[in-house]
């Protein structure tokens, strides 16, 4: 079948003197718009290191920095990509692994804060990351305290935490969870319905509607539950009887006024454009100094924000980072301000659902407890289900699979653009939220086929809140070469014809066929050099570029023509044994 995507390979040979590290990288590719992503690879005398950078803009209008929660409760755990999925519908995202998280049940290590609504508290000992609602990032320590009051004295209580004494108060909210846990312990709980949310630093207030002496008390939506252990029993029931008020104030400290949404994590990578050496956090010195895979966020003088995920534990790939060389590599990159998130096997980094970097983890990408990601909701078009679009009824991408999604009520205006600069129109009108495809043949109205060249689908909306997006994916029709036949199994024998393929040239065009692996890797090249119109073919004798016969496996050839028109490929599977 026709390859559906490029596939992007960084070489470096390395002449600089023992001790140089030489960094390579992708070009960078754009994810949405305003969006890129590039790999970066550093090859350094401990082995290559594979940086996964995302850059966007600073979060206002149709950008949002936003920390998701796995199956929106602190309990539970879910893969990133996973996370991505299940918000596609109200925005396009790309993202990495958030805070570090209780490996038992999901539970995040410190701060989570969305839309103005503490769910989880800080830990005063790591940095926490905080997002303004005018784009700004803060890498703070933050310090909680909270309490609650009936008709006694105020008492301490915690949030969405267990006590970490027989004897303690908390506030379980619905972000935990469906309802409260199991207890070892004598309690009391307390539902309170309605309960005015979770803002930070403002009194709190909820009716008690009934009492349990057991855990796993449901928790109502728009409500909480309170539960005292041990001694504290007695106070709730005195001082919050059924028909009372509760007043609950949950403080930070400083109190990061401006500060809509949160996620915990540390240490601080990047303070006032330098990197931290020693950020004097709760971390073991071998947790800062092991080279691991790493996450990052971080935010340049700009305002643009960056999402760094480092690959590692895989020698010969990527062996990782340290927390400082991470701090510099940020630097470089020009954050101002950075922190780092959970590392080693959570690491990741996403877009769309789709992984973008490399997990560690043996099970490939794992669950987490909650991510953070730049949200997008305008307009969005996937690229092209084909990068070259060949119309010549061969069975190869004979259609342009085209799509696009708005998130929002939207009036779209959709076309095709082709080499002669004039759209064509494909779909206009109100749409409703959604996704909407098209298959397109390269063929006018009147049936005569369009111009071959470079084309682009653009894609305009105008949602109901005024903002206006654009969105635009190039491919290219180009009808150079078709109908590709070759086996699906060859014999690999010294001095004999291993594999003889045919196609047809529409036009003349310099052909050369590879030998892939599985992983794409090329074993061997074929240079038929430069062909003339009509029936082609070309022959692989079995061996490899260094002049040995191949390995028998599966394979696939990959004849490539390439003339005024661009790059256009066709390729084949087979299997090969040896004789």
């Amino acid at each position: 079948m026709r390859s559906l995507a490029v596939t992007c390979a960084v070489a470096c040979v390395l002449t600089a003197a023992a001790g140089a590290a030489v960094r390579q990288g992708t070009p960078a590719t754009v994810l949405m718009p305003g969006v890129t992503y590039q790999r970066q690879v550093t090859f350094t005398p401990r082995g290559p290191v594979v940086l996964n950078v995302v850059l966007g803009p600073r979060p206002g209008g149709l950008y949002s920095l936003k920390p998701v929660l796995s199956n929106n409760a602190l309990i539970g755990r879910a893969k990133l990509t996973e996370m991505e999925k299940s918000i596609s519908s109200s925005a396009t995202a790309v993202g990495v692994n958030g805070d570090l998280f209780a490996l038992a049940t999901g539970i995040p290590s410190g701060v989570l804060m969305r839309g103005g609504a503490l769910d989880s508290p800080p830990n005063s000992k790591r940095s926490s990351t905080g997002i303004g609602a005018d784009g700004s990032l803060h890498v703070d320590r933050i310090a909680y305290s909270g309490y609650w009051k009936g008709s006694g004295q105020r008492r301490a209580v915690l949030l969405n935490q267990p006590a970490t004494t027989q004897a303690g108060t908390t506030l379980y909210t619905p972000a935990y969870g469906p309802a409260t846990p199991a207890e070892k312990v004598s309690v009391l709980e307390e539902t309170l319905s309605p309960f005015s949310g979770t803002a930070p630093n403002t009194d709190l207030v909820g009716t008690v509607t009934a009492t349990s002496p057991a855990g796993g008390v449901a928790i109502p939506p728009g409500g909480a539950v309170l539960v005292a252990r041990g001694g504290q029993t007695t106070f709730l029931g005195a001082e919050a009887p059924v028909g009372s008020q509760v007043t609950v104030r949950l403080t930070l400290t400083p109190s990061w006024a401006g500060i809509t949404d949160a996620i915990g994590g540390g240490p601080a990578l990047v303070r006032n454009g330098k990197a931290v050496f020693r950020s004097n956090e709760l971390f073991a010195t071998t947790t800062l100094s092991t080279r691991t895979p790493r996450t990052a966020v971080g935010q340049l003088a700009d305002g643009r924000i960056v999402l760094v995920a480092v690959d590692g534990s895989r020698p010969g790939y990527s062996i990782g980072m340290t927390s400082f060389e991470l701090a510099l590599a940020l630097q470089h990159l020009g954050a101002v301000q950075a922190s780092g998130l959970d590392g080693g096997s959570s690491t990741a980094m996403a877009f769309d659902g789709a992984l973008l970097n490399r997990p560690s983890d043996p099970g490939g990408e794992r669950s987490v407890s909650d991510a953070l990601m730049l949200l997008y909701t305008g307009v969005y078009a996937p690229p092209p289900g084909a990068p070259v679009l060949s119309p010549n009824n061969d069975g190869f991408a004979d259609v342009e699979p085209l799509a696009y999604k708005v998130v929002r009520p939207s009036t779209v205006t959709a076309s095709l653009v082709g080499p002669d600069g004039v759209a064509r129109p494909l779909d206009s009108g109100p749409k409703a939220p959604g996704l909407y495809t098209f298959a397109w043949n390269a063929l006018r109205a009147d049936g005569s086929p369009e111009q071959e060249g470079k084309w682009r689908l653009s894609v305009t909306a105008v949602d109901d809140q005024n903002a206006t997006s654009t969105v635009e994916q190039p491919f290219t029709v180009n009808d150079t070469i078709g109908f590709l036949k070759a086996p699906t199994a060859v014999t690999l024998q010294a001095g004999q014809t291993a594999l003889s393929a045919s196609f047809t040239l529409a036009r003349a065009a310099t052909v050369t066929g590879t030998i892939r692996t599985g992983a794409g890797i090329v074993v061997a090249t074929v240079r038929a050099g430069k062909l003339g119109t009509g029936p082609q073919t070309l022959n692989w004798d079995g061996r490899t570029d260094e002049g040995k016969l191949a390995f028998a496996g599966r394979y696939t050839l990959v004849v490539s023509a390439v003339n005024e028109l661009g790059r256009s490929d066709l390729s084949q599977a087979f299997t090969a044994r040896r004789g």
